[in-house]
């Protein structure tokens, strides 16, 4: 499983929203609201998680964390 920590960079940065983030990031909303809405992710694009790093000049694993299955079911 895949947990994504958009909202907190998004917190973090001041981006109040999702067309705020769309314009700085030239991501489509659905991308985005995929992300924003469900932290555990189960599929993403490479370039989605690319221009999010941009974005927010930061690596991937602030972006995302990967949690094995045996501590997921926790």
């Amino acid at each position: 499983m895949v947990k994504c920590h958009l909202r907190r960079l998004m917190a973090d940065h001041k981006i109040d929203d999702i067309t705020q983030l769309m314009k700085l990031s030239g991501l489509s909303r659905n991308a985005i609201n995929k992300l924003y809405r469900e932290e555990n992710i189960e599929t993403i694009k490479m370039e989605t998680l690319f221009k999010l790093c941009d974005t927010f000049n930061c690596s991937l694993s602030d972006l995302v964390e990967y949690i094995p299955k045996s501590e997921a079911n926790k």
